[in-house]
């Protein structure tokens, strides 16, 4: 048998506990250790045996790990951890801030060449998965549009950025679709839809003592890229009432691409998830392509690279020739 391939996780919240469940049941790849800014003393891993340690000590460990998966948020942990990682390690990221994934991947990608590393980044469902079905929906009904929506379901992203704002004590943002504009959609009339059309966000919020509920109110809804473009309401509520009614974490969405391939005949093709824990699924996403990352950096990738830059079947365990005679 193989020697599996270790796999390690920096940050213990949600989404490093979803990559702990996911590395479970992958029976190539071993867990090589938990990293936190915590005291690993507290923590409680899902996995019999997982061994946790200081963040700092990531360094003296780097020849025990062949990918580190970061599992901090987009707004104000990765931009520093990915460009700062990816010189050391081969690493995954679900860089999630859309408008800046461009300098995002330019910072990592001069970090990761020169380090001589390999580090995809802006890997999860969006972006992510559903970055390849809109360039898949565009290269095939060139002749088209394309919609995405995400909802209803919780946002990890934007409700970490949300929690991040001063006087918050706890908080969870809700994704909602529009019916209107999802009917719209898929009625292949091509409707312009902006992004206001399509959704609205919803928060639940709780505060901390002597915190100004509308500072707060106006910092979530001004906030760029996360609420600046859309109709957010903010709900204040009580920890108890957070703890008792927001700890699920569902969520899911669609991209929808619609089109003519002649005048007489229109196309629609649509990809769906559906998600009882979007930690668990991103998490999922992550390992699989932590996968990929260690192959094509054995082959002698290094720089940043995106879903779009991979070959679906360096994602699973099947060797090659399995694929050809069962997935083809």
């Amino acid at each position: 048998m193989n020697t599996p391939i270790r796999i390690a996780i920096n940050g213990y919240g949600n989404l490093g506990r979803g990559v702990e469940l996911a590395l479970a049941k992958a029976p190539d790849l071993a867990l090589a250790g938990i990293f936190t800014r915590r005291d690993p003393r507290g923590l409680k891993p899902e996995t019999a045996g997982a061994k946790v340690f200081a963040a700092s000590e990531l360094d003296a460990r780097r020849d025990d790990i062949d990918v580190l998966i970061l599992c901090g948020g987009s707004k104000d942990d990765l931009p520093e951890q990915g460009p700062a990682l990816a010189a050391r390690f081969n690493t995954v990221d679900s860089f999630d801030t859309h408008a800046r994934i461009p300098e995002y991947f330019a910072a990592v990608n001069r970090a990761a060449r020169d380090g001589g590393h390999s580090a995809l980044i802006s890997c999860g469902w969006d972006p992510g998965l559903f970055s390849l079905n809109r360039v898949y929906g565009e290269a095939l009904l060139p002749d088209g549009d394309t919609y995405t929506f995400w909802g209803r379901g919780v946002s990890q992203g934007h409700s970490e950025a949300v929690h991040r704002i001063p006087g918050v004590a706890a908080a969870v943002q809700y994704t909602v679709p529009s019916e209107a504009a999802v009917t719209a959609a898929r009625s292949g009339t091509r409707p312009q839809l902006t992004t206001r059309d399509r959704h609205t966000r919803e928060c639940f919020v709780v505060l901390k003592a002597g915190a100004e509920p509308e500072a707060v109110r106006r910092a979530i809804v001004t906030m760029p890229h996360y609420f600046d473009e859309y109709d957010t309401t903010v709900h204040y509520i009580s920890m108890a009432e957070f703890e008792r009614d927001h700890q699920a974490m569902p969520h899911g969405g669609f991209v929808i691409r619609t089109g003519a391939t002649s005048d007489t005949h229109k196309q629609l093709v649509e990809y769906r998830i559906q998600l009882d824990s979007n930690p668990e699924f991103t998490g999922s996403v992550l390992v699989a392509y932590a996968r990929a990352v260690h192959r094509l950096h054995a082959g002698g990738h290094t720089g940043a690279l995106t879903v779009l830059d991979v070959p679906p079947g360096l994602l699973s365990p099947k060797s090659a020739d399995e694929l050809r005679r069962t997935m083809l």
